[in-house]
């Protein structure tokens, strides 16, 4: 440590013990689950309280629509019976609805298939996608993105390429794309967008590249939305009106897209997302599917071979809440958006007492625009890399994971999430970020 190691917001010894014991010697790179197990360990001994950026934990409090719907359906006794492995009519009546009225595309409900979260709606599309071209081998992730989605892919024994797209926006997009589909090998293409965890977000016109490339080369796009509508710079709240989410189903007709209810609609604990499938990939028939699965039409195998092998479908009563959340944002009843809003109320915050103390941004921009203030932001310190600040930080009280397990090749740096945070954390955000820039001056500071 460079400043006093007996004087540190967080009893150093301790600190120093838990991460010998933990035996993990490059913090900035281990996992997420790892971080915070390490980190309820120091909190377990010394009686401190974190200020945790580690975890993307939604915690505001779920639309009261959706708990009403599920606590009715349970009680009409939907627990003792198995829920339609498709989705429940009524949900996916109001999801293809969803993505009329906020994304503008058609979407026929066949398509929109309910998953255990937007995690196993990639898992899925992996199992089909991946596998319906026996000479191409696994999937091309647009980094910075969310690592399980790599582990998902290494578990099913994929294949995979990956590139931080941070200096390839805009006109530079084609040609890096390009390098990777010509090579004819790559079966699908995922990122997220909003992006986790730089909050960057494609323009229309690098979506229309992607779509358009997923056209020429015939690949799937894997299009993560589980923050949706959460690039608060623009009102996405309002059904039937522009502006629409950004998606690149306006410019294809081979996506996936994953629609999650963990952050938008703060439904995280029942664990529920919605797979939307475009009516032509669903229709699609690949006889390399026949490898795996009974049927060589993408949709049928999709469902019926590689869901049902999983879950065989989702909860039962918590497909009622999410039909039920969806009817009302559909309705206009519920503005999912403004439900939402604290999370760039509490970024905003974190990040201005992070740079007032030295730390920078380090994904700052969407080509010239600065970037929003979203569900995370990522951050640096001068002289710095990303190991030594993690590892530095939780001295103070301050934990996050590196970049660098997320595709980045921004190595000194590390992803903030803000859901964790508390307003009447702030106080201490700013008294342990000072001491931390007095125990680590810099050039600049």
């Amino acid at each position: 440590m460079e400043g006093s190691k007996w004087n540190t917001p967080i009893d150093a010894e301790v600190v120093s013990r838990k991460i010998t014991e933990s035996g993990l010697t490059q913090l900035g790179k281990v996992g997420i689950r790892e971080l915070v197990r390490l980190v309820h360990e120091i909190e377990q001994e010394t009686g401190a309280r974190y200020i945790k950026m580690e975890m993307g934990v939604p915690g505001l409090p779920a639309p009261k629509v959706g708990i009403e719907a599920q606590v009715e359906a349970l009680r009409a006794g939907v627990a003792s019976k198995y829920g339609v492995i498709d989705g429940l009519p009524a949900l996916k009546k109001e999801a293809s609805r969803f993505a009329k009225l906020f994304l503008d595309i058609d979407l026929h409900e066949s398509g929109c298939i309910p998953t255990i979260g937007a995690m196993q709606g990639g898992f899925l599309a992996f199992m089909v996608a991946n596998r319906n071209n026996r000479h191409r081998k696994g999937t091309l992730f647009i980094d910075p993105g969310f690592p399980v989605q790599k582990l998902q892919c290494k578990a099913l024994g994929h294949e995979y390429g990956s590139f931080d797209v941070y200096d390839y926006r805009g006109d530079k997009l084609r040609p890096k794309l390009e390098s990777y589909l010509k090579t004819g090998e790559v079966s699908s293409m995922l990122y997220s967008n909003p992006n986790n965890p730089a909050w960057i977000c494609f323009t229309d016109e690098e979506l229309r590249t992607i779509g358009e490339l997923s056209r020429e080369y015939d690949v799937t796009v894997i299009e993560d939305l589980a923050y949706f509508g959460m690039d608060f710079r623009r009102d996405y709240s309002q059904p039937g009106k522009p502006p629409f989410q950004p998606t690149v189903a306006h410019y294809t007709d081979n996506y996936i897209l994953l629609l999650s209810t963990s952050k938008a609609f703060s439904y995280a604990g029942e664990r529920l997302g919605v797979m939307m499938v475009s009516d032509h990939l669903f229709s699609r028939r690949y006889p390399d599917l026949l490898r795996y699965y009974t049927t060589d039409k993408f949709g049928h195998a999709l469902v019926y071979g590689a869901l049902y092998t999983l879950t065989a479908g989702a909860g039962h009563s918590a497909q009622y809440a999410v039909a039920a959340m969806l009817k009302a944002v559909n309705d206009g009843e519920y503005n999912f958006v403004e439900g939402v809003r604290e999370y760039e109320k509490r970024a905003s915050i974190m990040k201005r007492h992070f740079v007032e103390n030295g730390f920078r941004i380090v994904y700052d921009t969407d080509l010239d625009t600065p970037i929003g203030d979203g569900f995370y932001f990522t951050l640096s310190y001068p002289g710095m890399s990303g190991d030594e600040l993690a590892e530095e930080l939780l001295y103070y009280g301050i934990s996050a994971i590196g970049l660098e397990t997320t595709g980045s090749e921004r190595t000194e740096g590390l992803r903030a999430c803000v859901s964790q945070f508390s307003l009447d954390q702030e106080s201490d955000l700013a008294e342990r970020l000072q001491r931390f820039r007095a125990d680590h001056p810099t050039a600049e500071n």
